[in-house]
């Protein structure tokens, strides 16, 4: 992956619906060109897919809650357990006091507390501590290192 992919995917993270002739004009590509490298990106599993971003609030998800996970033994084969669950939208391993993070997103905090019942039946868990987010200030996209022409006003180095 060179600098060119990486102005792709920033530019696609920002709008995956933009055409391939104006990805190849923002970054000095024919459209075919831009086309291809994208192919070969998702052929590779860098892009792993194209979706859409809702707002949560827009769809009455006006709870968001981060919540750590304790287990008695390892818990990293109950992913599909977790996933089970459609109000969790993540779920990460993590190192230190917990065994998973989970970030959470439901309609209210009666909800939430149902989300928390069904995490304690899972085999394995002994105890949940839930945040919630009162406001969030910002989300990133992944960053590819990418420094598109619009993002910094430098011009792409395209030797």
């Amino acid at each position: 992956m060179d600098d060119v992919d990486r102005d792709l995917l920033a530019l696609l993270q920002t709008d995956a619906t933009r055409t391939y002739a104006d990805l190849g004009r923002e970054i000095g590509l024919s459209a075919g060109a831009a086309h291809e490298r994208v192919r070969k990106l998702r052929a590779a599993g860098v892009i792993r897919r194209t979706t859409v971003d809702v707002d949560p609030a827009a769809v009455d998800l006006d709870v968001l809650a981060f919540v750590t996970v304790d287990s008695v033994a390892w818990i990293g084969d109950s992913g599909p357990a977790f996933a089970a669950i459609t109000e969790i939208q993540e779920a990460h391993i993590v190192a230190g006091t917990a065994s998973v993070l989970l970030k959470v997103r439901t309609t209210s905090t009666g909800a939430l507390q149902d989300v928390l019942r069904r995490i304690h039946a899972i085999a394995g868990v002994s105890s949940t501590q839930a945040t919630i987010a009162l406001d969030t200030l910002f989300e990133r996209p992944v960053p590819t290192g990418g420094g598109t022409p619009a993002r910094d006003g430098a011009e792409p180095d395209r030797r």
